[in-house]
């Protein structure tokens, strides 16, 4: 069985992109182009990786980055963002989210997926 995605971004050409590069990589991709219906996918699908960005039409999706990895613990959470981004943000109980830089190489791609 593949492994899900789900990508939460508003900028439709990158989730277009995004959902490209994991496809021809086997991956089931849906994609949610505001926080309240990435929420929604989220609970109904369950993916295996969550590429999440902050800047959304109805929020901050970085600000339920930790409720989500409550909720969802064996879920991937990878922030994406337009500005410079380290590689790791740590969260108060030491685990950590990656953090991806708009535009996504392919090469980063396959290094966060391990491919």
């Amino acid at each position: 069985m593949n492994r899900k995605v789900l990508i939460i971004d508003d900028e439709q050409d990158q989730c277009l992109l995004l959902s490209r590069l994991l496809m021809r990589r086997n991956f089931d991709v849906d994609s949610a182009y505001s926080l309240s219906e990435g929420m929604q996918k989220l609970a109904e699908g369950h993916p295996d990786i969550l590429f999440l960005d902050d800047n959304l039409p109805d929020g901050l999706g970085w600000s339920k980055a930790h409720a989500i990895q409550m909720a969802y613990p064996s879920l991937l959470i990878t922030l994406i963002s337009a500005h410079e981004a380290s590689v790791f943000a740590v969260t108060g109980n030491g685990t950590g989210f990656a953090q991806l830089e708009k535009p996504i190489s392919m090469q980063k791609l396959k290094q966060f997926i391990g491919q």
